[in-house]
């Protein structure tokens, strides 16, 4: 039996978000929204086999005036399947749901591991769609831990089909794994990625959704919006990686180390994180683009 979930996070979890869908080349692709319809907005993308759900304890937290999207990228979550996955097309879906959503002006774009990936490709294809990006412990230099797990075929194989979905509960890891994750968060996630089939339960990601996806270092120099680099203190963006991504960034975008963080810092700073997320806002909301150094 886990600690007692705090009554931030009970709060947080209570805050239901509306549950809505969209098309995007033939595939569905589901999104969830918090906040006001009217509001500016931010869209939250997910890692590599995670899902939407992973930002519910987050999303309710963010400024109460801020309009929340976070979407399942195809292969993951409550989204269609596609025959192929590239970062280009989930950087379009990022766009079809802002589209869908009806948000006018455009949004901040927050990407945690490979959806940080997906949030650098989106600012690159799309300048005129994103405002600002952050990402969150997001390597440029080299694959994520859930990336290299797939290709060494120590995770994310064929999924498996369990009798009873305690069965699936029991298996739940995350990649790498994170001992810091706090209990409560990871028994939310983990009941929230899985679905009921035939025979039984499987976790709702297509393990055909990992390949050679790494976006180039020189990526970075195609985007010209605010950016702000957060990495976790025990996560995959080394200080050197963060020198390197600073640099290529043109020297403008601050780099924030999550104190205790492991990779996934949703899963075990998430008060840190959020409050970081609001800094950012905050931040940007009252003052002006530095020019980049190129």
């Amino acid at each position: 039996m886990y600690e007692e979930a705090p009554a931030w996070f009970e709060a947080a979890i209570d805050t239901r978000p509306e549950r809505l869908e969209t098309e995007v080349d033939g595939t569905t692709i589901s999104y969830r929204c918090w906040g006001p319809a009217d509001g500016p907005a931010i869209v939250l993308v997910h890692g590599g086999a995670a899902h939407a759900g992973w930002w519910d304890h987050i999303a309710p937290l963010v400024p109460a005036e801020y309009r929340v999207l976070a979407l399942d990228l195809s292969g993951h979550g409550d989204s269609g399947r596609r025959d192929e996955y590239s970062l280009s097309t989930w950087a379009s879906e990022v766009v079809a749901v802002i589209d869908h959503a009806g948000i006018t002006s455009p949004p901040i774009v927050i990407g945690h591991s490979m959806g940080g990936w997906v949030t650098i490709t989106t600012a690159a294809e799309y300048p005129d769609r994103v405002a600002g990006i952050v990402l969150i412990d997001s390597p440029v230099k080299e694959s994520t831990p859930e990336e290299r797990a797939a290709r060494e075929r120590t995770a994310f194989g064929p999924l498996r089909v369990y009798a009873a979905a305690t069965d699936a509960l029991a298996r739940f890891r995350t990649v790498p794994e994170q001992p810091s994750s706090l209990p409560y968060i990871i028994d939310h996630i983990a009941r929230n990625s899985m679905g009921a089939m035939l025979g039984g339960w499987a976790w709702k990601f297509d393990p055909n959704v990992f390949g050679n996806r790494t976006p180039s270092p020189e990526v970075l120099r195609k985007v010209h919006c605010r950016v702000a680099l957060f990495r976790a203190e025990n996560g995959l963006v080394t200080p050197d990686i963060g020198h390197l991504m600073y640099n290529l960034l043109g020297r403008v975008a601050p780099v924030i180390e999550i104190p205790l963080a492991g990779h996934h810092v949703m899963l075990d700073q998430p008060l840190s994180l959020v409050t970081g997320i609001r800094t950012i806002l905050a931040d940007w909301e009252h003052s002006s683009p530095q020019e980049r150094a190129d």
